[in-house]
């Protein structure tokens, strides 16, 4: 799960694990594997890492 923010400033977590796709055009677009699409104030390299970091905590655990 990461935290991010809707461009309404509300944050919210994602389960990493449904994320297709993140555009930037030029806000956020992230895409769902639900083809569901959601619009956040973070960056694309910042969703990047937040997913790397996800993945590093469920690995070592």
């Amino acid at each position: 799960m990461i935290e991010l923010t809707r461009l309404n400033g509300t944050k919210f977590v994602l389960n990493a694990e449904l994320i297709e796709s993140v555009e930037s055009t030029p806000d956020t677009v992230i895409t769902l594997t639900t083809d569901k699409k959601l619009v956040v104030l973070e960056k694309k390299d910042e969703i990047i890492n937040k997913f790397i970091q996800y993945k590093k905590r469920i690995f070592l655990q």
